[in-house]
């Protein structure tokens, strides 16, 4: 049986540098790629020390794929290697989205980008409604969890409770439950792509089943001071400059306060926590309007990269709109919004990673919080149900009645994403050159 040959940190940093443009289809299709590239095709690891890192980086809140990325590149060449890997991963998504948000601001209103987005609003509607019923047909088998689904929708949409009111209390009704009567969250099933099997004919992955974990990945009660240390410090010098720029109560602290909350109740993935988002930039600080939220997501759509890097989007509108309000000139604030919201939201997934990743490699077992993950999960579904709510009024109910063109491209979307089987890359692009076709097509006849 051969091994696969050592892997150079320059090696490694340009798969992270690629992967980075490539990395579309959301967490299932990142989590995908990140295992055909890197347990199937390169062998760096085997699929078991894959998965043991899956299902760590799955209780974590945050964007899955980034924090794997982030573990699988800490594994392979320590702290550097994570840093490299989680922020490859994200960077070319802040300057892709950023481009595009300059674009919105200035020619937002173009009848060619006001006729695509259109388009892309509905069927951003039909992608989140497809978020939530996916979810929900993993999730939703017993009638304690559909119970949790009904509570977490009512709670957001008609209560206008807080979301980290919601999450923390499903876990705490999670907690109690496994204690009283478990079989009432037992759902069965497991996370992570792929099984161990058909491996046999594969040469020994560089990290495999039992090899040991390298020097720089052993625990350390010093290691674990030293970076508990590092990430309190980039969290609040930062916090602290941005205070010291535009005060406690300055659009950049705020921002970084708010997307510091952000990113420590992002459980169940982007589309659970973008309620929560849209909850405080456009209801209680009005950063942006409720439709540029959705455009803002429709954009999120087409990039690679987490969609949580949406937040770039809000934080550059959000920039953009308040300079514009003060009569000044945007850029300097937008671009110093997007950097103060990407760091914000993006350096406790770092943090998680780099102190926690020891201790999992130390243990080599299945982290078991299953009950509780179990009952969060319920109620993202019904948080996700409230976002699709959200985003209806606007698309389905905007110029004072009811628009039957965009129930009709909610329907259509629904039906090739159900049947056949569309991803959201291909849903957006069909959609875009739709709204491109009928911009010309009106164009012409006028």
């Amino acid at each position: 049986m051969t091994t696969t040959p050592p892997v150079t940190l320059a090696e490694a940093s340009r798969f992270w540098f690629k992967l980075g443009w490539v990395s579309f289809g959301g967490p299932a299709g990142q989590i995908a790629l990140l295992q055909r590239e890197l347990v199937e095709r390169r062998r760096w690891l085997s699929e078991r020390r894959y998965l043991h890192a899956l299902n760590y980086c799955m209780l974590l809140p945050g964007p899955e794929a980034m924090q794997l990325a982030t573990y699988l590149g800490w594994l392979m060449h320590g702290v550097p290697g994570g840093l490299i890997a989680g922020g490859l991963f994200v960077i070319p998504s802040v300057f892709v989205l950023t481009a595009l948000a300059s674009i919105y601001a200035l020619w937002g209103q173009l009848p060619l980008l006001a006729s695509v987005f259109a388009v892309l609003k509905p069927a951003v509607l039909a992608i989140v409604l497809m978020a939530a019923w996916r979810i929900g047909r993993r999730t939703m088998r017993t009638p304690l969890l559909v119970a949790l689904s009904i509570a977490g929708f009512l709670a957001m949409a008609l209560l206008n409770l807080p979301y980290p009111l919601v999450v923390i209390s499903a876990g705490v009704i999670g907690l109690v439950v496994s204690r009283w009567r478990p079989a009432l969250l037992l759902t069965g099933g497991a996370h992570g792509p792929g099984s161990t099997q058909g491996t046999a004919d594969r040469p020994d992955a560089l990290h495999d089943d039992h090899t040991a974990s390298p020097e720089h990945a052993r625990f350390s009660k010093r290691k674990l001071a030293l970076t508990l240390l590092i990430w309190a410090l980039a969290l609040l010098l930062p916090l602290a400059g941005v205070v010291a720029i535009s005060g406690w109560n300055g659009s950049l602290a705020l921002m970084a306060r708010f997307f510091t909350r952000v990113a420590l109740l992002s459980f169940g993935g982007a589309y659970a926590v973008l309620p929560y988002v849209a909850q405080g930039a456009v209801e209680q600080f009005g950063w942006l309007s409720a439709s540029q939220m959705l455009d803002g997501l429709a954009l999120g759509e087409t990039t690679p990269g987490p969609l949580i890097m949406v937040v770039a989007f809000v934080g550059f509108m959000g920039g953009w709109n308040q300079a514009l309000a003060a009569s000044t000139s945007p850029w300097p604030l937008a671009l110093a919004a997007v950097a103060v919201t990407v760091w914000f939201t993006f350096l406790p997934s770092f943090g998680f990673i780099m102190s926690g990743a020891p201790l999992v490699e130390a243990s080599r077992n299945d982290l078991r919080l299953g009950a509780p993950l179990s009952a969060i999960t319920a109620v993202v579904v019904g948080v996700i149900a409230s976002l699709a709510l959200f985003f209806a009024g606007p698309v389905l109910w905007s110029n004072g009645g009811f628009q039957v063109g965009a129930a009709v491209v909610v329907v259509v979307a629904l039906w090739v994403q159900l049947k056949l089987r569309w991803s959201v890359l291909q849903l957006i692009s069909a959609a875009a050159a739709l709204g491109v076709a009928m911009a010309v097509a009106r164009h012409v006849l006028s």
